[in-house]
Formats: structure tokens, C-alpha cells, sequence
């Protein structure tokens, strides 16, 4: 899965940097609503990595952009030079047709027919993993990963029973939830993945199950599953967060993966018994989906699916100039 925003593959992980540069970089600016005049960066900085790092990228795709938490990824460079808050969005289409969009600075983020997505967000903290991947891991720098703080997951409105304490990130750096785009779909820890697979069967029992296809562990007959403004009519998923109150809702379009003609997947994967993070919530679940990284205030805004809205991640005017 490949996502195309502002030309470049983009996602949220760092890695080791082998050899550090700097250069002239030209990106878009805009004033929420169209695109405007391209601005520079004199001195950008970047590294150079092995081939074998970029290997799989999209077709004409020739490197990545770090949106990690460092002090010389692209959002903090930028916000250090145009001098706005360290602070970026995202929005990744689900068309393999449509670019998606990432804003960097303060919104609005207007998406046509003329909505600012900006204003629907629901905020969460941000939270520091005290070991992971920094620039240089041997010295146990702060992960510059983006970890938040997930209690508890619901189906159909219902607690899923798991583990809950593989949710927290522990004294060496593991366990929790992190996001990241690098993985095309949310990868789980075995025991909380098998319990959402078996609330999630419990809540469509009334769909022929049908075996399973890889990469995922529970598939369906579409042709009993009907369709909705938001995607498949199957059970939502809530990501839950501190209080019950704020939750991420997860919608047919990001949980279910249509893997042939008559056959529909839930689109997330077994990661094993003992991974460093507990749950990677990957890029299918956040397609259509707007998400603020505030590090300014170290949170996470988020708006669940734009579906809602009448809207998607495509729909940014790239057409007419500001």
C-alpha cells in the first residue's frame, strides 16, 4: 500500500541516520484552502541511507520524509524556519487514484466542498516512549515515535477483555500503542489481536465466514456484508482513551480490507507474542482520517472517518492557486 502526499512517500518512523547532508528544499505553501507559491528552505537538512532502505516505494519515489518527534525532522525544520508551532496534520486517501495531503503549521485544513476538518478534532495526549528509535538508539535517546495513551477497546459498544496491561509502555520501552504509516495495517500483540478477532466474529456472527487470507486471520463473505456512507455495515471499533469519553471510532472502510470479489477481510494482523510495541495502528485504519501531531502541546488530535463529513483526503483544491 502506498500513500502519495505532496509527491513524496511519507512516513512517521526515523531511521538511523548514516550519513547527514543539507540542500535546497522547495515545498508548496498554502493558506488552508488552495495551494500557493512554492518556499524554500536554504540549508534543509537530510540523510543519506542505503539503497535497500527505499527499496519497495512507490514508482517514482526516490526517498522518505521523517515526520517523527526530532529536533531535524521535516516539521520541526519547518517550524523552525517559517517560525509557526511544531505542529503538523495528515491525511492519507484511500484512492490509489488521488493524492492525499499533509499541512504543516496551524490549520485551517479546508477539504472540498468547503469544510475545514480542522474544527472536528478530538485531542488526546502525545506520549514519550523513554527507549525506541532516536537518532542514535545505543544511547537510549526518547523514541521520536508517536505513542498514545489507548485503555481499552470496544466492538459494537462493547469492552473487549484483554490484557490491559500491554497497553502501558514499561521500564525498557515496551508495550503501548504507537501510529505509524510505515505499516500498511494495525498490527496487534497475539493475545489482544485474537481477542478482537473473536468479539469481532461474536458481533458479525450472522456473516458466512470464509477462510482466511493472508496476511489477515479472519475473513468473510461479502456478499452478506452491506455498505454504508462510512464503508462495509459491520461493527465499529473504538480505540478508547483515558476517561471513555474520548475515542477514536474505527468504520468499515478502515477495518475491513476487500481482498477479491467475494471475499472481505478485517484488516488487521497478528504481530506475535512479544513485540516491542503492543498495537502498530497502521495505514489502511488511518485513510480518510485527519490527524494532527501537536507537539507544541504533545498531542494527538484526530477526527475518525471524513466519510462522515461527505469528504475524504482527496479532496484538498490542488486545482487553483491561493
Amino acid at each position: 500500500m502506498s500513500h502519495h502526499i505532496l509527491a513524496i512517500f511519507m512516513h512517521l518512523w526515523e531511521s538511523r541516520i548514516f550519513r547527514l547532508a543539507s540542500s535546497l528544499l522547495s515545498i508548496q505553501s498554502t493558506n488552508g484552502f488552495n495551494p500557493g507559491q512554492p518556499v524554500n528552505i536554504s540549508r534543509f537538512i537530510f540523510s543519506c541511507v542505503p539503497s535497500f532502505l527505499t527499496a519497495g516505494l512507490a514508482n517514482g519515489v526516490k526517498g522518505t520524509a521523517g515526520l517523527g518527534g526530532s529536533l531535524i525532522a521535516l516539521p520541526s525544520q519547518l517550524a523552525r524556519v517559517f517560525s509557526f508551532q511544531r505542529k503538523f496534520a495528515i491525511c492519507l486517501s484511500s484512492s490509489t487514484r488521488s493524492n492525499g495531503i499533509v499541512f504543516f503549521g496551524n490549520g485551517p485544513y479546508v477539504l472540498l466542498p468547503g469544510i475545514d476538518v480542522s474544527m472536528s478534532l478530538i485531542y488526546t495526549p502525545l506520549i514519550k516512549n523513554p527507549f525506541g528509535i532516536g537518532s542514535v538508539p545505543f544511547l537510549n535517546e526518547l523514541s521520536s515515535e508517536y505513542f498514545i495513551g489507548l485503555k481499552l477497546i470496544r466492538i459494537n459498544g462493547k469492552s473487549v477483555q484483554l490484557n490491559r496491561t500491554l497497553l502501558s509502555i514499561d521500564r525498557e520501552g515496551n508495550g503501548g500503542t504507537k501510529i505509524s504509516t510505515f505499516r500498511p495495517y494495525t498490527v496487534m500483540q497475539t493475545s489482544i489481536y485474537n481477542a478482537l478477532i473473536t468479539a469481532f466474529r461474536k458481533e458479525l456472527a450472522n456473516v458466512t465466514r470464509v477462510l482466511p487470507v493472508a496476511p489477515f486471520g479472519t475473513c468473510f463473505d461479502s456478499k452478506n456484508i452491506g455498505s454504508t456512507l462510512v464503508g462495509p455495515a459491520v461493527p465499529p471499533i473504538d480505540l478508547v482513551f483515558k476517561g471513555n469519553k474520548v475515542y477514536w471510532s474505527i468504520f468499515g472502510a478502515n477495518s475491513m480490507v476487500q481482498v477479491n470479489e467475494g471475499v472481505m477481510c478485517l484488516g488487521f494482523v497478528d504481530g506475535g507474542e512479544n513485540p516491542m510495541t503492543s498495537i502498530v495502528i497502521g495505514g489502511h485504519q488511518i485513510e480518510d482520517n485527519l490527524l494532527q501531531f501537536d507537539l507544541a502541546r504533545s498531542r494527538l488530535g484526530f477526527s475518525s472517518s471524513l466519510l462522515f463529513r461527505q469528504t475524504t483526503c482527496a479532496n484538498f483544491n490542488f486545482t487553483s492557486l491561493a
